[in-house]
């Protein structure tokens, strides 16, 4: 039976909305032949970069003839009702059949539908769904008023080896079906014609696009395996990682380059949170559990001389960590305890003040919470706590965000504060989630449970409460984080006591009303 291929080729689409939007149109396509009495065999979406594309198997070349009952008025209704009804049905009340049921006699309309050829229908679907495609993020350009995540250059749709016809209408020209696509945009981007999706994608790999994005991710692995093993490298294992580069490129090749020996001195965690989340690089391991000298990323293209591609990533990785470096030797001229008073510029809740004032009270409840967790120090669970969140206010996590409590352990550190308590300040925000692990180092506990509980009441206090769909402060987390430090450490707390200790401090600031 034909098939039905749609493409849409734009400007490179981000990676995160590349996958959504593919099984989106999957089920809009899904639903709209559905809606136009179109069976099919099966629907797949590709993603690349820079299209969308859609392959629907087993459509009939034309639609079946239908035979149509729709339910009309009781026999006794008013006139406009059964003005109504007729208008929305291709019969007359003499053709209408009378039926009975509980409630009295009612019409009912009957005829039949014959079937139009599908290719006119198709072209109306891919219409409709172009257009209801929604996007988290959507744009016009130039003087068009259709919207889309980027400027939409060419739709392909094919049915059964021919073009529909059909237009997208941008509202400054149409853009029209066609049966033309174009490959790489730098390696190969002559435009050529496809008549299925079998045609489709072989032509596109000899024009060095690999159209399904679970081939390419696949590819991008076993060139990081290949090349790892090579250089005698551990293969670096990031799922997400891997998920995100394959949705930058069309014909990935994956490359080594060398980190500069004066960055390696910086935090294990700096140099892979810069690789990975600015420039999506892979931090690679030295195979003894050292992290190497050296990165892999992911390139566009494939040189017969990568050496000016590898020198450019280099080059931009440089550039990046000189800034990380920069935050590091200037955060280290400032002690954690020096830090603290500038929390109280940082709003944590309008209605629960600053961050300074949390910390407070954090304090204060750790106080309380250690004498119920066997060999928690109560003077180091009170420093731990004064300091969990001073990195907040360096230049590291400013920077690098999700370094907070990961930075604070380094600089503790480097004010000689003990283990135990370095700890804590890295720990105090786990469990970040149910694969997350527990804090479970004494003073480590205390800290994580005093700040999750000051939490919990302050936004109960305020009727900040998680509903059904949403928990923007992440309650229900700090909720089930206490439960689990409390059962995984086997901790014997009163909690109302411990809600009762949390309200008091709050009370310090009346926010009961």
């Amino acid at each position: 039976m034909p098939e039905l291929l749609v493409e849409y080729l734009s400007e490179e689409i981000p990676a995160r909305m590349q996958r959504r939007a593919a099984d989106e149109l999957g089920r809009l396509f899904g639903a709209a032949l559905k809606d136009n009495n179109l069976e099919f065999e099966s629907i797949a979406t590709y993603a690349t970069p820079r299209r969308l594309t859609v392959h629907v198997t087993g459509v009939p070349a034309t639609q079946p003839t239908q035979e149509i009952e729709r339910k009309g008025p009781r026999t006794d209704a008013p006139e406009k009702a059964l003005e109504g009804f007729l208008g929305s049905v291709p019969v007359t009340i003499e053709q209408c059949e009378v039926r009975e049921d509980k409630k009295g006699s009612f019409y009912v309309a009957c005829w039949t539908e014959e079937g139009g050829d599908s290719k006119d229908v198709l072209s109306g679907i891919v219409t409709d769904v172009t257009t209801d495609l929604s996007w988290p993020k959507s744009m016009r350009w130039s003087e068009t008023t259709f919207r889309w995540v980027r400027p939409l250059h060419n739709v392909l749709a094919v049915f059964d080896g021919v073009a529909l016809s059909g237009a997208i209408d941008t509202g400054d020209g149409a853009l029209a079906f066609s049966d033309r696509t174009s490959g790489h945009r730098f390696m190969a981007p002559a435009e050529f014609s496809v008549a299925d999706f079998g045609d489709y994608s072989a032509k596109l790999r000899e024009a060095r696009v690999i159209v399904d994005d679970a081939e390419r991710q696949n590819v991008i692995r076993e060139q990081m395996n290949d090349v790892c093993q090579a250089k005698g490298l551990a293969v670096p294992e990031d799922d997400g990682l891997y998920r995100e580069v394959a949705g930058l490129v069309e014909w990935p090749t994956v490359l080594v380059g060398d980190i500069d020996a004066a960055f390696m001195e910086l935090p294990r965690e700096v140099l892979t949170s810069s690789m990975r989340e600015h420039q999506k690089y892979f931090a690679i391991d030295d195979g003894n559990g050292g992290l190497s000298p050296k990165f892999a990323f992911v390139s566009n293209i494939a040189a017969d001389d990568p050496s000016a591609i590898i020198a450019g990533n280099e080059r931009v990785l440089r550039a990046r960590l000189s800034d990380a470096k920069y935050f590091w030797d200037l955060d280290l001229r400032t002690p954690l305890d020096q830090r603290v008073g500038a929390l109280d510029a940082i709003v944590f809740h309008a209605k629960l003040g600053t961050v300074g004032e949390k910390v407070s009270r954090v304090e204060g409840l750790a106080s309380w919470v250690s004498g119920f967790v066997d060999g928690a120090s109560q003077d180091a669970a009170v420093r731990a706590a004064r300091l969990a969140k001073a990195d907040l206010v360096t230049g590291m996590v400013g920077e690098f965000p999700d370094l907070q409590g990961v930075m604070g352990r380094y600089y503790a550190h480097a004010q000689n504060e003990p283990d135990e308590i370095a700890d804590a300040i890295a720990q105090h925000y786990a469990p970040l989630g149910p694969n997350d692990q527990c804090p479970t180092a004494p003073v480590s506990a205390v800290v994580a449970l005093a700040d999750k509980l000051d939490t919990l009441i302050g936004f109960w206090s305020i009727d900040e409460k998680p509903t059904g769909s949403k928990d923007p402060f992440a309650l229900r987390r700090a909720a089930l984080g206490v439960i689990r430090i409390l059962l995984e450490n086997r901790i014997r707390l009163d909690l109302r006591a411990a809600i009762a200790e949390a309200r008091r401090h709050h009370r310090v600031r009346d926010i009961r009303n």
